[in-house]
């Protein structure tokens, strides 16, 4: 175990780390305060040490760790990765890569939706880890005995895990399943947020082509002043009150001002005048660069049909025991209910075989559930 603190120490443990094929990589970091988040300890791990490395230690320069986490002949090891990565690349214009998420391969493997990796850890290898750490702040120096023993044991445990889900996956010949996910988890797209995608981050529905106008230009500014002020985006502006704007769109502070889901006074801000100048923007748009509406899809049909689904989904999860999550989300379910050819995850590659077919069939009902013996079971029709 060793506390990093120095770029010559730091390019020397890289240096011996990269000549292994695998290594564990987890971060501490903070957020709570901040649009982009501070990068305070990395920890990694191969089979022959482990290592705590002080990012926020005077002077030491990361482009080794980061030139690491870009070595294609080194397999980087996570758990849930994506907030990791994220900081990554955030700092240095890089995703790692090649890259193995240990939640996502849990999933794959019949572990559970998104299983934690305190969880994981005790399944696998009987340990149960200390949480003491998991929310002290890791900015205040000088790091402390006991948090860097819980940070090493983070990685280390991460070795085991890995060893124990790899050959598994192998076995089962699902690892292609979990390359699939991690070409999702190390597209630069994943990470790269542009304020003028902002909006698609956000929950809220629109029915008109002018409230969906409105809510992109106002999650843009949004994304703009969090980035800008390097502050948390609820603490610019909170989601339902971009839905409350996008869906009366006032184009003065007055009617701004009659807003409940504003803080009082807000339109009296020069924020209050940039959301009435982002409204005015969002209606002056021209509908034809518009992306296109969701047909709603709650009538009775479409409901029924989603509830029918969801028991194929739960019978598909545990017979061939995949986490449902992993294979098909709720919105994919109300996506196929309403068209055939929906661009969704559960209606290519080994998602179709496994489920997207039957749905597919049950949907036109060349497939149907009938109760045998106290369990639900599928029944082919010609």
């Amino acid at each position: 175990m060793d506390l990093i603190t120095t770029t010559s120490k730091l390019e020397a443990a890289c240096e011996r780390l990269a000549r292994h094929p695998v290594i564990t990589v987890d971060t501490e970091f903070l957020r709570e305060t901040t649009y982009y988040p501070l990068l305070c300890v990395v920890q990694m791990a191969s089979p022959d040490e482990a290592m705590v490395i002080d990012a926020l230690a005077k002077g030491i320069d990361l482009k080794c760790f980061f030139e690491l986490m870009a070595n294609e002949k080194v397999l980087k090891v996570f758990h849930a990765a994506r907030q990791d990565i994220e900081i990554i690349w955030h700092r240095a214009a890089i995703v790692p890569h090649p890259v193995f998420d240990t939640q996502v391969a849990a999933m794959v493997l019949g572990h559970g939706d998104s299983i934690g990796y305190d969880q994981l850890v005790e399944r696998i290898t009987g340990h149960r880890p200390d949480k003491t750490h998991r929310f002290t702040d890791w900015s205040r120096r000088p790091l402390t005995k006991e948090q860097i023993i819980y940070a090493v044991s983070d990685v280390t445990h991460l070795r085991d895990v890995f060893l124990a889900l790899e050959p598994d996956l192998r076995k089962r010949g699902r690892s292609d399943w979990v390359s699939e996910e991690m070409e999702v988890l190390t597209s630069p797209r994943t990470y790269d947020f542009h304020p003028e995608r902002a909006w698609e981050r956000l929950k809220t529905r629109v029915r008109k082509l002018k409230e969906l106008a409105v809510l992109m230009e106002v999650a843009a500014w949004r994304e703009q002043e969090a980035q800008s002020r390097d502050v948390p985006r609820g603490r610019v502006l909170k989601d339902d009150a971009i839905g409350d704007i996008a869906t009366h769109a006032p184009t003065t502070v007055e009617r701004l001002a009659g807003l409940r889901s504003l803080p009082k006074g807000f339109d009296r801000s020069k924020w209050g005048a940039e959301i009435v100048t982002a409204v005015q923007r969002g209606l002056a748009r021209d509908p034809a660069t518009l992306p296109k509406l969701e047909k709603p899809r709650n009538n009775s049909n479409g409901a029924a049909i989603v509830e029918l689904l969801k028991v194929l989904l739960r019978m598909t999860s545990e017979r061939h025991a995949v986490a449902s999550k992993v294979i098909a989300t709720v919105d994919d379910l109300e996506l196929i209910a309403a068209d055939d050819h929906a661009d969704v995850a559960a209606l290519h590659g080994w998602r179709r075989e496994l489920f997207g077919e039957a749905a597919l069939s049950l949907k036109h009902g060349r497939l149907a559930l009938a109760i045998e013996k106290g369990r639900v079971v599928r029944v082919d029709r010609a």
